[in-house]
């Protein structure tokens, strides 16, 4: 089975292998959620070998602890273009869609705001979330701005749902400390079983990452 035909067994009773697959994809927990309905661009073809060793396995971990993969983001982001983000967050794994997220972060390819926000809303997979959340904060627009207040009106309340909360809040509290200082109730009813969640070590790591993008962008404007 191609793995852009997962997402149309999220919610169906399936055989081992396609199960198997839904797993590694990163569709750990599926949940009904109101967001279901909407619709996000799914590619057609899956992405080949060759596209994934290019543009997905040198970036999805975000490794930019040395000069030297801050250059590898930035020669990448110069040669990338907006056509090759879309491919990889059409895509259903979680590993294209966050790397898709970081390049989108990058380059501000502001025109990719609603498909990550509604990607961040409907959170199909694991993992993903964290890199839609760095490029709605790095978009800092209005829109993003409610996709993330949305996201977290819906998420904090289900409790047994541990899921992108602290970066969506941490992203928040980025764009708008005033509307993120709304939620504290929510977050502290959210997290009372959930004791090693931290929200200020939560924005630390967020923001350590957002001046990550900063830095990958300013090296790719010098290269």
């Amino acid at each position: 089975m191609k793995i852009n035909q997962l997402w149309t067994k999220l919610f169906r009773r399936n055989d081992e292998a396609d199960e198997i697959a839904l797993h590694i994809a990163g569709a750990t927990v599926r949940h009904r959620n109101p967001f279901e309905h909407l619709e996000v661009p799914r590619n057609e073809e899956e992405l080949s070998q060759e596209f994934v060793d290019q543009w997905v396995v040198p970036f999805y971990f975000f490794d930019t602890r040395t000069k030297e993969s801050v250059l590898r983001f930035a020669q990448a982001a110069r040669e990338i273009n907006i056509d090759i983000v879309k491919k990889l967050l059409g895509d259903f794994d979680w590993r294209p869609r966050i790397t898709g997220a970081y390049f989108a972060a990058i380059n501000q390819y502001r025109e990719l705001e609603d498909i990550i926000g509604r990607h961040l809303l409907k959170s199909e997979v694991c993992y993903a979330g964290q890199g839609y959340c760095l490029a709605l904060a790095a978009f800092g627009t209005h829109t993003s701005q409610k996709y993330l207040t949305d996201y977290l009106k819906h998420y904090l309340e289900q409790k047994d749902l541990w899921f992108d909360q602290a970066s969506a809040l941490a992203a928040l509290y980025h764009l708008s400390p005033e509307e993120a200082d709304k939620l504290t109730g929510q977050w502290n009813t959210f997290i009372a079983d959930k004791e090693n969640w931290n929200l200020e070590r939560s924005r630390a790591g967020f923001n350590e990452s957002m001046t990550k993008i900063e830095q990958i962008k300013k090296a790719k404007v010098n290269q």
